[in-house]
């Protein structure tokens, strides 16, 4: 058994996703349900039935180069591990994962003698002959398969061409994949393309019609299975037939992306489509489809890829086959559909949504075709529309017209300050950003405080100050935000050191974030981050009257003060630790011990010892009946060895 946890110490999904492949991985996870007596043999190797359209016996073990030997009783033999063998993988994975033990599996049980007769030996001997062959594969980074393979190939090195015939249509008789294979290669040696095209859509509509779905927790599911579909666009392309490719491709596409937006099956059909996809995107340059028609088509899919299935997409569209006048042929289509779109009013919309991407795409269209020119007209035509000012303030920038610039993020701010308040909070960064550019260093300090005032925080304080000591104004701001915070009356009077900012959050009160003035919890943050710890404490105890022990500000406080006010920090931990204890579970139990460990520092510090052995006695007395809190409890004195008095007390088991 100990063979078995080396080789899977380590193991992860994705090593046996790259091992095995996407498809094949894919395939394997969905019979993880079908697995039954996992064992291993005395020579390290795991063995189960895995049942399917029959039970079949399948083995892997590590090899001496870090991968595996494998074989199955399965037909499938494509130069590497069938769906079974990976299921076996993942079931003895997860049976590591649970500290579950895998029985050894018994010399006369019938999955041993299915799996390991007295030809095995031989078998082995006549891989050793080939292993200067697998070196120089490997050499060259090609994958390394053995095992039932170079037995097959031994096996059948002898026969005549009328038994390897015989073979084969007994094989096709019996097994539907076999005869379906035969029959494809023969058809494309052929050259009878037009009906396995047929078929082969025929396949498509038919997978991609089932429902997808996996669930992980009960291993099961229904996972479409793409492999031959794969696998077929595959020599369709070897063969040359790239316009047979891109016309099942694009029926591939559609009826595809829509089955992975219903899927339920944490993206293994999205996976397994995409590997079939890169296929039909190698295909696309090599068809007879026009380059500009190639070019709109990527774009168009690419506009409607919410999946991410288009994975070799970005390349294509890099590479230098596609001309300016390719791209400029492109841009009246994308223009047109603009039109068409009706964009609705609202961020939130999804026609505002996929009209701001056919924007977004038209841009880069006349970026790659020469037309820049084209872009700022572009934006400002549809920055209202789509409340796109971002992207058009950021193109003005770039193109140094900071004045208009300007004039787009106030008109902004206003169309978005209720509807979309994040939207006008990033138009008034770059207001901000644009005023440091100019050297208006106290308008940059006037941007800071709203940025404070609409969401008081620690990171947004420290900024105000940082912007404020700029232009030594921070004595006076400082006096003015801790006002706010205790009045909530927002700043910006007389008194006031800063200018008024070309755009203010719509209404006077300030929002605290975190209820409603005075915010008593930024005041304490603010004191604590200056080391005002009496003001911290002060504060503190304002604030305790009307919360609940347990938040975020109580341990910070507790960790500022354990020296200058150890029984603030006490009393807080101490809370802590009973509302743990309460909940009357392990977990909590040891959560509870980390912060009785800080207050174990604070009386030792102190010179308190006498009080820790009191509060753990009163624990120990209140809290008997609990036996792993008295475990832990022991643990925190003594190092884990109850002392005599302990013993005397009741315990449970």
């Amino acid at each position: 058994m100990e063979m078995i946890r080396k080789m899977l110490q380590g193991l992860t999904l994705e090593d046996i996703r790259e091992w095995a492949g996407r498809t094949i991985y894919n395939r394997g996870r969905g019979y993880v349900g079908q697995v039954s007596q996992l064992s291993w043999t005395s020579d390290g190797t795991l063995v189960a039935w895995v049942s399917g359209s029959d039970d079949y016996a399948a083995s892997v073990r590590p090899d001496s180069k870090g991968s595996f030997d494998f074989d199955c009783t399965c037909p499938y033999d494509h130069g590497g591990p069938c769906k079974h063998v990976v299921a076996v993988l993942l079931v003895a994975a997860d049976h590591l994962k649970k500290n579950q033990e895998i029985p050894l599996l018994d010399p006369e049980d019938d999955l041993y003698l299915e799996l390991f007769d007295e030809s095995e030996d031989e078998d082995e001997d006549e891989e050793e002959e080939d292993y200067g062959e697998d070196e120089d594969e490997e050499a060259e980074g090609l994958p390394v398969v053995r095992g039932r393979s170079s037995r097959i190939e031994a096996l059948l090195a002898g026969k005549s061409r009328d038994d390897l015939e015989s073979l084969l249509v007994d094989l096709a008789s019996r097994f539907p994949e076999v005869a379906r294979r035969i029959q494809d290669m023969g058809q494309l040696e052929s050259g009878q393309v037009a009906k396995l095209v047929r078929s082969l859509g025929q396949e498509i509509r038919r997978v991609t019609a089932e429902e997808a779905w996996y669930n992980p927790w009960k291993h099961e599911g229904n996972l479409p299975d793409y492999s031959h579909i794969e696998e077929q666009l595959r020599a369709l392309l070897h063969k040359g037939h790239a316009d047979a490719v891109f016309q099942l491709g694009r029926e591939l596409w559609e009826r595809g992306n829509q089955q992975v937006g219903h899927s339920h099956d944490e993206g293994e059909t999205a996976m397994a489509l995409s590997s079939c996809l890169e296929i039909v995107i190698e295909a696309l340059p090599k068809s007879s489809l026009k380059a500009a028609e190639q070019l709109l088509w990527l774009v168009e899919c690419l506009l409607a890829d919410e999946f991410d299935l288009l994975t070799g997409a970005g390349d294509l569209l890099e590479s230098p086959r596609f001309t300016q006048d390719h791209w400029r042929a492109v841009a009246p289509a994308l223009e047109a559909r603009l039109k068409r779109e009706t964009g609705q009013k609202g961020a939130d919309s999804f026609d505002t949504y996929r009209r701001r991407g056919i924007m977004h795409w038209l841009c880069r269209v006349y970026v790659e075709s020469g037309q820049k020119q084209k872009v700022i007209p572009l934006l400002e035509a549809e920055a209202d529309r789509n409340q796109s000012y971002e992207t058009l303030v950021e193109a003005l920038r770039k193109a140094e017209d900071r004045d208009r610039a300007r004039q787009w993020c106030l008109r902004g701010f206003e169309k978005t300050a209720k509807e979309a308040p994040g939207i006008a909070h990033r138009l008034r960064g770059a207001l901000r950003e644009m005023a440091g550019e100019e050297g208006r260093f106290d308008l940059v300090a006037a941007y800071r405080a709203e940025d404070f005032f609409d969401h008081p925080a620690k990171d947004s304080f420290l900024e105000l100050r940082q912007a404020a000591e700029k232009i030594q104004a921070w004595h006076q701001v400082r006096e003015r935000v801790l006002d706010s915070l205790r009045t909530g009356k927002r700043a910006g009077d007389t008194n006031w050191p800063l200018p008024e900012p070309e755009v203010k959050t719509p209404g006077a009160a300030p929002k605290t974030g975190r209820g409603k003035a005075p915010n008593l919890e930024m005041l304490i943050e603010i004191a604590l981050l200056e080391k005002r710890l009496d003001d911290a404490v002060a504060i503190y105890r304002d604030y305790h009257k009307t919360r609940r022990w347990g938040s975020g500000i109580d341990h910070q406080v507790a960790e500022a003060v354990a020296q200058s006010h150890p029984d603030v920090s006490l009393e807080i931990w101490k809370s802590t630790v009973d509302s743990l204890i309460a909940q009357v579970k392990p977990k909590a139990y040891q959560e509870a011990a980390a912060y009785l460990k800080k207050m174990l520092k604070v009386y030792q510090k102190s010179g308190r010892s006498p009080e820790w052995q009191a509060l753990l006695l009163n624990l120990r007395t209140e809290h008997r009946a609990k036996r792993r809190l008295m475990e832990i409890l022991n643990s925190l004195e003594g190092g884990g060895q109850p002392s005599a008095e302990r013993e005397k007390g009741p315990r449970r088991t």
